[in-house]
């Protein structure tokens, strides 16, 4: 059985919200790329619709656009995902993962791209009353 972790950025609140599915839900994630357009029923967001932006494995490495398939690679970049170069012009060998989603992925990010009747934080919870415990009890501490 294929557990996911997906992340949904919601680009207008700058919230994210995360979300496990297994089971039927998650197989309809399989086989998908990075720039794939998927439903929110899946995550429960009924709706939705979700754009892929990347994910990573169960080892921790990124997902990368433009390497197809789905096993991991270790290709030579200058930039971009899972590299930051400390000087211009550095070249590195990067273990990246394909593009494809596949059974060994373990997180998904993606992006809502058109949005339903109700809002995120009714459908999934939770985003504001999180945030008001974390300042009541850092006001506590600084007290």
């Amino acid at each position: 059985m294929v557990d996911f972790r997906i992340i949904v950025s919601d680009g207008n609140t700058g919230l994210a919200h995360q979300v496990e599915i297994s089971g039927g839900h998650a197989n309809g994630f399989i086989g998908k790329s990075i720039g794939d357009v998927v439903s929110g029923d899946a995550v429960g967001l009924p709706g939705y619709s979700l754009k892929i932006k990347g994910g990573t494995d169960k080892g921790g490495f990124p997902m990368r656009r433009g390497l197809p398939g789905s096993p991991r690679r270790k290709i030579l970049v200058t930039g971009g995902v899972g590299f930051n170069s400390l000087v211009k012009g550095m070249r590195r060998r990067k273990t990246m993962r394909g593009e494809e989603i596949s059974s060994d992925v373990s997180q998904i990010n993606v992006l809502v791209e058109e949005y339903g009747n109700k809002s995120i934080d009714e459908l999934l919870g939770g985003g504001a009353g999180e945030e008001g415990t974390n300042e009541e009890s850092t006001e506590e501490v600084a007290e």
